[in-house]
């Protein structure tokens, strides 16, 4: 019998623990004054849930993402390379608090890095 191939999502422990992630994630964002400013005029809670529905589907979980596309959502924003850099650098610092091992936070980081020009904007 051949053995199914685990996705990065399940790998990850599902939805309740990307949840998890996204909530440690935001955690750091609000607290790094590098970046926190741009979630000034934000709803936080709608974000957080656009932002997991989001992950679980870029992993290879259930597509319930019904948001704008990423040049959309970030249109105006002004996000620098930098900006971009310390986001990816919560993600992957969230996704190591939930001991997630470094292959699979390379692939999300992988996953999130292909979207850099769409959410700097250039």
């Amino acid at each position: 019998m051949e053995k199914q191939a685990v996705s990065l999502y399940e790998k990850l422990g599902g939805q309740a623990a990307v949840v998890a992630v996204v909530e440690e994630f935001y955690k750091r964002i609000l607290a790094d004054d590098r970046i926190n400013f741009i979630f000034d005029q934000t709803d936080m809670d709608r974000l957080k849930r656009h932002q997991a529905a989001f992950i679980s589907f870029a992993v290879g979980g259930p597509n319930h993402y019904t948001g704008r596309s990423m040049q959309k959502a970030h249109k105006g924003l002004n996000i620098t390379p930098e900006q971009f850099q310390i986001v990816a650098m919560h993600l992957s610092d969230s996704l190591a608090n939930f001991d997630v091992d470094q292959e699979s936070i390379d692939q999300v980081i992988e996953k999130v890095a292909s979207l850099k020009d769409d959410v700097i904007g250039q």
